[in-house]
């Protein structure tokens, strides 16, 4: 059971009739090729419809790899986690892109505009699913599911599906607040095409977000019990964490106790760590894996596209790297790779005694970035089983490696950060086993461990760095500790400099594209910009 959605998510999306829009206005309904009445007739109706809401999150279009559901982003780009992955790690010390693309060597060197497509794509991606989320609501109401004759545990069902639309939807938005900040924002109760968006404030944002997630919590699956790659509590409980540990950013208002009281109920539910760290990382993550809180599952045969860990794996390598070990013996793309900040968190940066840390090459650090083998590359994501198997691949260049939104360890750092950062509820003695459980394992013995000495807030922003690098976590991270913006904390070419430069605090936030500021006049651009 839990291992079936997966295949479901890779060909149902395909069967569906709900197109897309073209254009990033949350103020629009998707346009159908046959009517809602149709599509919702039946409970089979309304699950396929959900399998829609996931499936967006891994391909770019319901019509295939080479169609985009996001008007005016070539296709290649338009995939959620190549974009949301791009926004958090290029602009960072963890990675950096050899492409001149437009827009990328802006990301760089942080310093993207309001015109920067990537931006623009993640953006218009998120209203996009935002927007699927609402129609799905609009059509699974109790007054719906009465007219339809649909009733009884088939009712119930739905109730269910629309707990994990609405989560969809709060985390779509999460990612427009930590982004953006200060979005366009409608929900299913709002009138279809008759105004624009209203802006929301960031704070507001946030506590929308808040609210809905605390709603829905008893709708959901308990953890682990719902079909592989589908929310459940769990994954309710990890986005309410991440939400909270980042409050003070968001809202001006700590809220490092409740950081503490929901990575707990994350921490104390079915999960443990996945022994090997790095078969975390492999095409075959999705069995017997009980680290993993909510995936996005990806079928590098039937549900292929440019982005997804596909992105994350080719973009990785080149073909001197021989692609076949990566399990895409075709492909190899040449294009990101770390800067020396990342691999100088390790002891010896190749992975014999922290073996977190997995990197290719001899030289560290970068002086030329339009030259891939300049800098060490990150070998972490490979489309090959834990047995050595080469993962399914459509011409050996497509991945089926899930990609984890949530996973234990994240939740273990919330909880210890939380607590040296003054949270109640937790201590740090427990901090500091979570934090030893999981550099017993990358360590594969103590002699890793650290003392409770150790756990001062800026240990876990490195910390992060070694277990979460590459998961799109960095941006994010280093906004919290005060480091991405201003001087305090420097990588090559942050400003556009190559020893580094200062950043001014508005960079915190991307601009709303100006597209968008065209269209709807209620919109009003970032401080900055």
């Amino acid at each position: 059971m839990r291992n079936s959605f997966k295949t479901i998510l890779a060909s149902g999306i395909l069967l569906l009739s709900l197109n897309s829009c073209k254009k990033s206005d949350l103020n629009l309904t998707p346009t159908n090729d046959v009517t809602a009445s149709t599509v919702y007739a039946t409970p089979a109706g309304y699950k396929n419809s959900l399998v829609k809401l996931y499936a967006t999150y891994a391909l770019t279009s319901p019509s295939g790899s080479d169609v985009s559901d996001v008007g005016g982003l070539n296709t290649g780009y338009a995939d959620f986690l190549r974009l949301f992955w791009t926004s958090q790690e290029l602009v960072t010390d963890e990675a950096i892109c050899a492409w001149g693309d437009t827009g990328i060597p802006e990301l760089d060197y942080s310093l993207p505009t309001p015109d920067n497509q990537f931006l623009r794509g993640l953006y218009s991606r998120s209203i996009l699913q935002i927007t699927f989320c609402n129609e799905f609501l609009r059509e699974s109401t109790a007054d719906k599911l009465a007219s339809r004759n649909i009733t009884g545990a088939d009712a119930s069902a739905i109730t269910r599906y629309r707990a994990e639309a609405r989560f969809l939807r709060a985390f779509q938005y999460w990612v427009l607040l930590d982004a953006f900040g200060n979005p366009p924002f409608i929900t299913e109760d709002d009138a279809i095409g008759k105004v624009n968006p209203k802006q929301i404030q960031r704070a507001a944002l946030f506590n929308y977000v808040e609210s809905e997630l605390k709603a829905i919590e008893g709708d959901l699956a308990d953890p682990r019990t719902n079909e592989y790659g589908r929310a459940d509590k769990g994954a309710d409980w990890a986005l309410l964490a991440r939400l909270y540990l980042n409050a003070q950013v968001y809202t001006g208002t700590a809220k490092y106790t409740e950081a503490i009281t929901y990575s707990s109920k994350v921490i104390a539910a079915s999960y443990s760590l996945k022994a090997n760290y790095m078969d975390l990382f492999k095409a075959d993550n999705n069995i017997n894996n009980t680290e993993n809180i909510l995936t996005i599952n990806y079928d590098g045969v039937n549900g292929t596209n440019y982005g997804g860990t596909t992105f994350l794996i080719n973009a990785g390598i080149n073909a001197d790297m021989n692609p076949t070990t990566y399990g895409v013996p075709s492909g190899g793309w040449g294009g990101n790779r770390t800067r020396q900040n990342l691999p100088n968190l390790f002891p010896d940066a190749n992975g014999t005694l922290d073996k977190r840390g997995v990197f290719f090459g001899a030289k560290k650090t970068v002086d030329a970035i339009g030259e891939f083998t300049d800098g060490l590359r990150v070998t972490k994501f490979k489309n090959v089983t834990s047995t050595g198997a080469m993962g399914p691949s459509l011409n050996g260049t497509f991945s089926s490696l899930d990609f984890a939104l949530f996973r234990l360890a994240e939740q273990y750092l919330i909880y210890g950060e939380a607590v040296a950062r003054g949270g109640s509820g937790g201590t740090a003695a427990q901090a500091l086993l979570y934090v030893n459980a999981l550099r017993f394992r990358a360590y594969g013995n103590t002699s890793g461990n650290v003392s409770a000495a150790a756990l001062t807030t800026d240990f876990y922003l490195d910390e992060r760095g070694r277990e979460l690098y590459w998961e799109g976590h960095r941006r994010t991270d280093l906004i919290r500790f005060g480091k991405f913006a201003g001087a305090t904390y420097l990588w090559p070419y942050k400003g556009g400099v190559q020893a580094g430069a200062t950043l001014p605090t508005f960079r915190n936030l991307y601009p709303l594209p100006l597209a968008d500021l065209i269209a709807n006049p209620n919109l009003v651009q970032n401080a900055g910009y």
